[in-house]
């Protein structure tokens, strides 16, 4: 799955959502310098953030399509798993990956980190953890279940960041265990984003299950979801909760 986000790049790019400024701005004041590695850059969207915020970005991928669109944003990115990625000497102020790390070896993926960042740099991984207003969140629980029973995808509609729990907590041993940083921090930024009805069904076939379903059945899933949010009044606003598990390397 991990390599099946490039079926449709530009869409990628074009819904999925960004990070917080104020997240962006806190990695880099928490950082020794503007040099950033971007571990699972994809198309670009969190590298882009940095640029703006005045950092050297460089970024790694698995995915030559989402690099390929990366690179024709202006970004220079390397085609590789982050475990197999061969640094060549260089290193970096801090290594972010944005919804990206829980593709990588926890352990490993920090240790490798530890490697490539100078000392006090900076590792930082965060996803966007969504609920959706409750009464449309089971409605649109109730359209998976009855249509991909055996698939737990629609129970996000209706969590918060409390179901990236397992995820950060993989992260933090990772970290932990690779024995080479300090103390670990868990930031939280929450916002908000309106949706109309085609905007959202225009960013679930980038997501999770999606990307890999048979046409008919996403056709079935994209019909049922855009009942449920017409019938909520035809759009709605998602909370989001930004979740953040990072750490300075030691000196």
């Amino acid at each position: 799955m991990a390599e099946s986000f490039g079926v449709d790049a530009e869409r990628y790019d074009r819904t999925r959502p960004r990070y917080p400024d104020a997240m962006v701005a806190r990695i880099v004041a928490g950082s020794p310098g503007p040099d950033v590695l971007d571990v699972g850059c994809g198309t670009g969207i969190e590298a882009r953030q940095f640029q703006a915020a005045g950092c050297k970005v460089l970024g790694v991928d698995p995915d030559a399509r989402m690099a390929d669109f990366a690179r024709r944003e202006g970004l220079e990115v390397e085609v590789s798993t982050f475990e197999t990625w061969e640094p060549a000497g260089r290193d970096f102020d801090a290594v972010v990956a944005g919804q990206a790390w829980h593709w990588v070896d926890p352990v490993a993926g920090a240790a490798r980190a530890a490697r490539v960042l100078r000392p006090g740099g900076r590792l930082a991984v965060f996803w966007n953890a969504f609920q959706a207003p409750p009464d449309l969140g089971a409605a649109i629980a109730a359209v998976y279940r009855r249509i991909m029973p055996d698939a737990p995808i629609y129970q996000h509609m209706m969590s918060d960041a409390d179901a990236y729990v397992s995820l950060s907590a993989k992260a933090a041993d990772g970290i932990r265990q690779a024995g080479a940083f300090g103390d670990l921090e868990e930031w939280r930024f929450d916002w908000e984003r309106p949706y109309t009805r085609d905007e959202w069904l225009d960013l679930l076939p980038t997501t999770g299950v999606h990307t890999r379903l048979p046409a008919a059945t996403l056709r079935e899933v994209l019909a049922g979801v855009g009942a449920a949010v017409d019938a909520a009044g035809g759009g709605f606003t998602m909370r989001y909760t930004t979740v953040v598990v990072t750490a300075a390397r030691e000196s």
